[in-house]
C-alpha cells in the first residue's frame, strides 16, 4: 500500500488539473501536504486557501520532510526537484499511480475513458450523483461549479474519475465500471499505431469488475470490445444500441432536448444546457453510469438539467460591446471540429478560433487534420506551439499550421494575439480560445481589453 504509514506527501506541480483533485482528496483524508509549481494560477490560490503550503518555483529543497513525492507526467526528467526526489530514497511516483491507488479504495469506481469528452462526461456523472444525494468522490480534469473544483470526498462507495490513455496511465486504475466514449488517433508518438491504442483500451475494459459502458456507434470502440468477457452496455445514436436518444430538438442556440430510450421505451426526457450534438452521447453515457451507481432515471434528467458545463468546456467568459468571449479545452482535431461546428450553429456573425497547439508530436502528426478542423472558423489566430513535456525534435512551428489555413495569422505571445483580435473583432462575433495548455490566459486578456474598450 503506497499510502500506508505516509504522513507528509509532496506534490511537484500541485496546480495541475490532474493533481489538484488528488490533493483535495488526500487533504480531506487528513494527510499533510506540501506542493510546488512554476506558474501562479487561480488553482494555486485555491490550494493555499486549503492551508496547503505552496512554493513557486521547483527547487531541490522543496521536498524536505516528505515521505511520499508525487509528480505530474509533464515534469521533465531534468527538473531539479524531480532529480532531488529520485535521489532522496523517498518513494517518488507519477500522479496516475496515486490515482490508481485511490480508485482501489472504492467498491464502485466509475472510470471514464475516451479520446474526447472525459471531463464533460465525468462532470455530468458527478452532477447527477450529487443531485441524487449519492455523495460521490470524484477526480475531474476540469472545474465543476457544483463542487468548486475538480475533486471532492464523498461518504459513499462511489468514485467518478477520468481514465486517460496517455502512456497507458488508465491501466493503473481499478475500474468497477469502465466507460469508453470513443477511440481516436491521439498520443501516437507513444502508441505508434491505432492497433496498439485499441489494444490498450481492450486491456482497460477487461479490468472492469461490473460493467463496460461503451459507444456502440464507434468502430474503434467496437474493435476494443472484441472477445471481451465482460458485461457490456452500449450507447449511441443508432437504436440497435442498448441506450439511444430519440426526438432530438434544438430548443435554442444552447439547449438540446431529447428522450433517453431503451428497447423502444422512453426512460426519461432530457434537457441539456451545453452546446454540441456530441454532448448528447456524453450525457447518455453519464446517465447509464449514474444509473449503475444507484441513480433513478428521473434523477439523471434532474442532474443534467442542473448541469451548465465544466470550466474550460465552451465556457462563456463574458460579452462586451456585442462580442462574446468563450474558452474551450479542445486540443485534438476531432474536439476542435465538434466545438467549432457547435459554435457555427449559434447565432453569431463570425467565429474566431484562437488556438494554442499542444505538443510538437501531435501537431506534426495531425497537421492536416488540425488545418481542416480550424478552417471551420471564420477567422483563425494561432500562438506558438506549447511543447509541454516534449522538445521540438519534429522541427514543427505554428507557421507550418498557419500556412495551411486560409487567412490564418499567428503571433508568438498572448498579448500580441489579444491585441490583434480585440482590434479586429466586431459586434456579433464569438471569440473562442482552444487548447489544453494556458491559452485561457489569452482569453482573460481579451476579456480585460474588451471590458476597458466597451465597459462591462
Amino acid at each position: 500500500m503506497l499510502l500506508e504509514n505516509k504522513k507528509h506527501i509532496h506534490f511537484i506541480g500541485i496546480g495541475g488539473s490532474g493533481m489538484f483533485p488528488l490533493a483535495q482528496i488526500l487533504h480531506g483524508k487528513g494527510y499533510y501536504l506540501t506542493g510546488s509549481d512554476n506558474n501562479e494560477t487561480d488553482t494555486l490560490q485555491m490550494v493555499r486557501e486549503m492551508g496547503i503550503p505552496v512554493t513557486l518555483g521547483q527547487k531541490a529543497e522543496n521536498i524536505e520532510g516528505a515521505d511520499l513525492i508525487v509528480h505530474t507526467a509533464a515534469i521533465m526528467d531534468d527538473n531539479p526537484e524531480l532529480i532531488a526526489a529520485r535521489a532522496s530514497g523517498v518513494p517518488t511516483i507519477e500522479r496516475s499511480v496515486l490515482l490508481g491507488e485511490i480508485s482501489a479504495w472504492y467498491p464502485a469506481a466509475i472510470c471514464v475513458s475516451g479520446t474526447h469528452g472525459k471531463t464533460t462526461t465525468s462532470s455530468m456523472t458527478t452532477q447527477i450523483l450529487l443531485d441524487a444525494g449519492l455523495d460521490p468522490t470524484c477526480v475531474i480534469g476540469g472545474k465543476l461549479p457544483a463542487i468548486h473544483g475538480g475533486g471532492r470526498i464523498g461518504k459513499s462507495g462511489t468514485m467518478v474519475c477520468e481514465a486517460c490513455e496517455f502512456v497507458d496511465t488508465f491501466l493503473k486504475l481499478h475500474p468497477d465500471i469502465a466507460v469508453i466514449l470513443n477511440i481516436d488517433a491521439d498520443h501516437l508518438d507513444y502508441f505508434k499505431t491505432m492497433e496498439n491504442l485499441i489494444a490498450s483500451f481492450h486491456k482497460f475494459a477487461s479490468m472492469a469488475t461490473r460493467a463496460v459502458i461503451a459507444n456502440g456507434d464507434d468502430q474503434n470502440t467496437l474493435k476494443a470490445l472484441k472477445d471481451l468477457d465482460r458485461r457490456i452496455i452500449t450507447f449511441g445514436y443508432a437504436s440497435i444500441n442498448d441506450y439511444y436518444p430519440a426526438n432530438i430538438e434544438h430548443v435554442d442556440g444552447v439547449t438540446i432536448s431529447f428522450d433517453l430510450c431503451r428497447d423502444s421505451e422512453i426512460l426519461t426526457p432530457i434537457r441539456l444546457h451545453v452546446p454540441g450534438d456530441h454532448n448528447i452521447l456524453n450525457a447518455i453515457a453519464a446517465c447509464i453510469a449514474a444509473h449503475e451507481a444507484g441513480a433513478r432515471w428521473e434523477q439523471c434528467a434532474k442532474g443534467l438539467d442542473a448541469f451548465h458545463g465544466a470550466q474550460r468546456r465552451f465556457e462563456v467568459l463574458g460579452k462586451f460591446g456585442g462580442i462574446t468571449v468563450a474558452d474551450d479545452y479542445g486540443h485534438h482535431p476531432t474536439e476542435i471540429t465538434a466545438t467549432l461546428t457547435a459554435a457555427k450553429k449559434l447565432p453569431f456573425k463570425r467565429v474566431w478560433a484562437v488556438h494554442q497547439p499542444f505538443t510538437y508530436s501531435r501537431t506534426a502528426m495531425l497537421l492536416d487534420d488540425f488545418a481542416k478542423a480550424l478552417s471551420i472558423a471564420d477567422r483563425v489566430v494561432l500562438s506558438e506551439i506549447m511543447g509541454s513535456r516534449e522538445k521540438n525534435t519534429w522541427n514543427i512551428y505554428a507557421k507550418d499550421l498557419a500556412e495551411k489555413i486560409p487567412g490564418c495569422v499567428w503571433f508568438p505571445e498572448f498579448p500580441e494575439i489579444a491585441g490583434y483580435v480585440v482590434e479586429h473583432a466586431e459586434p456579433g462575433d464569438l471569440i473562442i480560445t482552444l487548447g489544453c495548455g494556458d491559452v485561457n490566459k489569452c482569453a482573460h486578456m481579451m476579456v480585460e481589453m474588451l471590458s476597458k474598450k466597451y465597459g462591462g
